[in-house]
């Protein structure tokens, strides 16, 4: 069973996605308002396929504040990326630049307002970077990285990358650690799984915590569920 609600979950999902995805240059020359909305529209979409093909429903614990924030998620799946979308209003994610790279879709993500990082870390890429990170703060949106780099299966916490001290450096922010346990029904490799998924919003971290801190804080908040 599970293997054909995820046979059946790809098969709708891809095919209608590509709708949105062909909609993105005409929603992209008629502004970020209606780009986002199509984005948005993707994002309910894709939780509509998972809740309704796969039987996986998210549930969220904790205050998710109205100010910017730089969010420091764990990241197992897909699933979480455009989750966060609609339960952060859309927020500006931090995504490698291999991703931005990828025909249309990289293009429109960078329409849409993401991130691009470099995971050799160039000069002119952290001043993109940061150019980046303070557009989208002065539009009153957060900032959203996944601070291990990668996805990770269910119970695995690797050590945060130097990224994520850089910028929570730079910008100055509050951080909003998220743990979250996708991994249990979402694995990298087999059949996704009925359940539900956590997102819990973690106690507000200040500014200008020393590094050593701020990284062991944060790598002990989002791995609170493994």
């Amino acid at each position: 069973m599970a293997w054909a609600r995820t046979v059946l979950f790809q098969l709708i999902f891809y095919a209608g996605s590509a709708f949105f995805v062909l909609a993105t240059p005409l929603t992209a020359a008629l502004g970020q308002r209606a780009l986002r909305a199509n984005v948005r529209s993707w994002a309910y979409f894709h939780r509509w396929s998972a809740r309704w093909l796969l039987g996986i429903r998210s549930r969220f614990v904790g205050h998710i504040p109205v100010e910017p924030v730089l969010y420091a998620a764990k990241h197992h799946a897909m699933f979480e990326t455009l989750e966060l979308v609609l339960a952060l209003r859309d927020p500006a994610p931090v995504m490698k630049s291999e991703l931005a790279r990828i025909p249309i879709w990289g293009w429109a993500a960078q329409r849409y307002g993401v991130i691009v990082v470099d995971r050799h870390g160039s000069a002119p890429m952290l001043r993109r970077m940061m150019r980046e990170a303070k557009s989208a703060i002065a539009e009153g949106r957060s900032v959203v990285i996944f601070p291990e780099g990668t996805r990770v299966r269910q119970g695995e916490a690797p050590p945060l990358k130097s990224g994520f001290a850089g910028l929570y450096r730079m910008l100055n922010l509050t951080v909003v650690p998220v743990a979250l346990d996708s991994g249990k029904v979402w694995p990298k490799k087999g059949p996704k799984r009925a359940g539900d998924v956590t997102f819990d919003f973690g106690a507000p971290l200040p500014p200008g915590l020393p590094r050593a801190e701020i990284e062991a804080r944060v790598h002990a908040a989002i791995n609170r569920l493994g």
